[in-house]
This record gives C-alpha cells, sequence and structure tokens, in this order.
C-alpha cells in the first residue's frame, strides 16, 4: 500500500529537542550548585509568567524559564557536600541513559510491549537477588520508591496470611515493627486498613528476636514483620536472623526494608550485619539512594514471585493477550502501567561493573568511619553512636536545638554543606549520611572543626561572600561534577 504524508500537529520539534539535549549534556557534566534551594510559590509566579496558554510560549522560552527560574528552586541532591536525609548519587551514564530511556517511551508494564527493556531490568534484579543469597526463582520488578515497594510486598503477606490461617478473632490483621522503622510502614498500614504493633528494642535500637517472639506469641492476627537493613534516621541493621528464625515459626512473613542501607551488601566488609537477610520473604532497596541510579528507582524483589502474581496481577479482557508465563512486572506491585525505571541502573551497572560498584559503597562506608573518628577526637564534639552503616549521628557540647538549626542554616544558604539537625531519643543532634563517593571528608571535617566560629558567624548575620567563599576556605570540588 503506497504510504501516505500526515502533516505533524506539533510542526518540527527538531529545534527544541537539540535545545532540551544540549541543556542535559550541560547538566550532567558540569557540577551541581549547592546553592539552588525552594522558592515560594507566588515569587515563582512572579518570575515564570504564564506559562500554560492557547498558543503555548516556544520550547524556546519554556527551557530558559526552567534552566533560570524553575531548577535553580530545587535542591541539588547530587551534590557532593549534601548530606542530609539521604540524598542521591547517580552516576552520569545512569543519568544518561534515563534520557535514553524516556527517548525509547517503552511500556515496561508486560513482557509483550517490554521484553528487551524488561530482560535488562532482570539482569539488575538478579544482581541483587545474588547478594541476598536468595534462590534464582526470585524475582520482582522496579517501582518508583519505598513506600510502593513496602505497600506491594506488604499486600501480598496479608494475602498469603488469609489463605492459610483464620482471620483473627477481633477481625483485624496486623503487622509487627518497632519504632525505628520508615514513616511508610505505619503509612502502609493506614492504606491497608491494618494494625501496627510495636516491638521494643533492644539496647542497641535493634528489632531482635527474642522480643519478636513476645509480641507473636501474646498477640493473634499477626501477618508480617518489617525488619530494617539500615534504618534511614542512623543506619540500624535489625537482628536479621534471630526475626527471621523467629517469624518462621509462627509462619509469619518477614519483609526487609533495605530502602537506604540494602545497598551495603555490594560491600563485603559489611556483609556479616545482613546475616539472616538470606530468609526472608520480600526485600526493598532503592538504587536512587545508595546505588548511584537517578530518581525514581526501587528494586522491589520476593522470595516467591509466584505469590506476588496472585495478589497483584490484572485481568481484564483487554489484558487477555498478556502472556502470563513471562515476566511481566504489572504482576508484581500495585501498578499497571509503568516506565522501565530500573533501565538507568542496569546500564550504569552494565557500564562500571559490579567491582565497581562495590568499590563505591566501601568508600561510603570508609567516608562515615573516618569523620566519626575525627568527631570522637576533636574536643566538644561527641558522637552519639559509632556508625553501622554510612550514617553519623553526633552533638556538639553546650549547643541547643536552635544552635544546630541556625549553623545548618548558614552551612547550607552559603553552600559549604548540607547537614541537618534530626532528633535521636528525644534530644536534638546532628546527621550526616555519606553515599556520594564524591564527598571530600576533609572538607566535612574542616567544617565541623570550625562549628562554633561559624554558629558566631550566624548569630552576628556575617555575609557568606566574606565568609563563606572566600580564597581562606575554598570548597573544593570534582573539577569534571
Amino acid at each position: 500500500m503506497p504510504e501516505h504524508q500526515v502533516p505533524s500537529i506539533w510542526g518540527d520539534e527538531t529545534p527544541v529537542v537539540d535545545r532540551a539535549i544540549e541543556w542535559v549534556r550541560g547538566r550532567v557534566m558540569r557540577p551541581s550548585d549547592p546553592k539552588t534551594t525552594a522558592r515560594a510559590a507566588a515569587d515563582l509566579a512572579a518570575d515564570t509568567g504564564r506559562t500554560i496558554t492557547p498558543d503555548g510560549i516556544g520550547g524556546a522560552r519554556a527551557l530558559q524559564v526552567f534552566d533560570e527560574v524553575l531548577a535553580p528552586a530545587t535542591r541539588a541532591q547530587d551534590d557532593p557536600l549534601n548530606l542530609a536525609y539521604i540524598p542521591s548519587a547517580p552516576t552520569r551514564a545512569a543519568v544518561a541513559f534515563d534520557l535514553v530511556t524516556s527517548a525509547a517511551n517503552v511500556f515496561g508494564g508486560h513482557w509483550e510491549a517490554g521484553a528487551g527493556a524488561i530482560f535488562a531490568e532482570n539482569e539488575a534484579l538478579q544482581w541483587l537477588v545474588d547478594l541476598l543469597g536468595w534462590p534464582s526463582s526470585a524475582g520482582g520488578c522496579f517501582v518508583s520508591g519505598g513506600t510502593s515497594g513496602n505497600l506491594a510486598a506488604l499486600v501480598v503477606a496479608r494475602d498469603r496470611a488469609r489463605s492459610q490461617r483464620p482471620a483473627p478473632a477481633d477481625g483485624r490483621w496486623k503487622l509487627a515493627c518497632t519504632s525505628e522503622s520508615h514513616s511508610s510502614v505505619r503509612a502502609v498500614a493506614h492504606v491497608m486498613d491494618v494494625d501496627v504493633v510495636s516491638v521494643p528494642v533492644d539496647a542497641d535500637d535493634r528489632l531482635t528476636g527474642a522480643a519478636l517472639r513476645e509480641v507473636l506469641a501474646g498477640t493473634e492476627g499477626v501477618f508480617a514483620v518489617v525488619a530494617s537493613a539500615g534504618s534511614t534516621n542512623a543506619g540500624i541493621v535489625d537482628d536479621l536472623a534471630g526475626v527471621t528464625s523467629v517469624a518462621q515459626e509462627y509462619g509469619v512473613w518477614v519483609h526487609i526494608d533495605g530502602a537506604y542501607g540494602g545497598a551495603a551488601l555490594a560491600a563485603p566488609s559489611a556483609r556479616s550485619v545482613f546475616r539472616g537477610i538470606e530468609q526472608a520473604d520480600s526485600f526493598i532497596v532503592d538504587p536512587h539512594k545508595w546505588l548511584f541510579a537517578p530518581y525514581d528507582c526501587c528494586a522491589l524483589l520476593y522470595r516467591d514471585p509466584v505469590a506476588a502474581q496472585a495478589t497483584h496481577a490484572q485481568n481484564a479482557e483487554y489484558l487477555d493477550t498478556v502472556d502470563r508465563r513471562q515476566s511481566n512486572p504489572s504482576d508484581f506491585a500495585v501498578h499497571l502501567s509503568r516506565r522501565a525505571r530500573g533501565l538507568p541502573f542496569w546500564f550504569s551497572l552494565a557500564t562500571h561493573g559490579t567491582r565497581k560498584y562495590s568499590e563505591a559503597v566501601e568508600l561510603s562506608l570508609a567516608n562515615a568511619r573516618r569523620v566519626a573518628s575525627a568527631i570522637t577526637a576533636e574536643p566538644g564534639l561527641r558522637l552519639v553512636r559509632d556508625p553501622e552503616l554510612s550514617v553519623v549521628l553526633f552533638e556538639r557540647d553546650g549547643w541547643t536545638e536552635a544552635d544546630y538549626e541556625s549553623w545548618s542554616r548558614l552551612l547550607s544558604a552559603e553552600g559549604l554543606m548540607l547537614c541537618l539537625p534530626t532528633r535521636w531519643h528525644g534530644r536534638s543532634v546532628l546527621r550526616l549520611a555519606f553515599v556520594n563517593p564524591r564527598t571530600d571528608v576533609e572538607r566535612v571535617i574542616e567544617l565541623l572543626r570550625r562549628m562554633d566560629d561559624d554558629l558566631s558567624r550566624s548569630r552576628s548575620g556575617s555575609s557568606a561572600a566574606a565568609h563563606g567563599r572566600s580564597a581562606a576556605h575554598p570548597i573544593p570540588r570534582d573539577p569534571t561534577g
């Protein structure tokens, strides 16, 4: 049949594509700006003007608005001295391939539509399965983040309990966790309309098998226990061996939240702290945290993927052609449409190799230990607890919560370092999270040693130009970003 020329309603988009790709290349290769930060919506509106109009503002103007107004109103998550929350430190290869992933526009829900992409994602998932020590039949998919991963896994856990034992006498299914569990666990419980049973932690703030046994022995209807493979606030790894052993005695599903800390499975020096993880039923880890992928990317894994398929597979007339014998990511979580968000992680892993990944994670662990040692040796600083992974909690003698906040604001405003206070055992302390192999730990130590001086500056309102960026206090930066 002859081909018909169909006019493009969008016109020639070549110039805007070229501009966008040029912007991406520049952003990927240049250092991020540590001084970018949020602005009020009213201020942004005043600077952008109307961007959504009947006739459009044109690609050149839209990109200009993003570059000059919108992007500077976001935090540089990949800055080497962003040590707050759990930042992100994607490789350039991963970021570049995120653009490739978007350009390919793969539907990653079913094998029939996205076989090649899903195959590559499964290759990356298999590396994680091997690190867990699970059988090769284990599997799963990539979802947006830890909250989605926790929800998907715990829904499967409840379905299994419903199929294997009668409902509890009070009609309420329950999941067990500790006060140190991530906030998403309680959010998931609310969405699922199940109760949370809090298990007391031990002197090291860990969930233990012994404490779990007491709870399970006296509580009916517990369908799952959530254990941490590196808590967000302090990097604590629970007693995974004890927890899995006791849970198996009671027929309770074990879900491991390793959103942050699970990446340390790649580090040989940390393997021993995860003993028992090989017996868990489900697991999550966020490559966008400590496995050097861009947002958003959470690996969700099941020891028995068939159980997940029984829970999550969607059925409808228009899905009758889906081959359920194949690996369909839509069968493993609460989603149908999905982008192949695991591809940037796969590409970076394939590009650099697993050995480089292990080295990068080991470097973060070493950086945390180096800073912890410097804190211990510095008069006036006190290490709150020895870092188990790469989170360091510490405090300054005589400082109040207001002092921590004032000091933190000054360093953030001057682009020196992002270090925010948190709460530990009811008191305010400072927290550093090391996941970026480009972090200059000697610069971090220098900033900690001069904390009193910087606090005095914050109180006096000294200018950032005179003190934060002066030649006397240069900020080392990787010249390639």
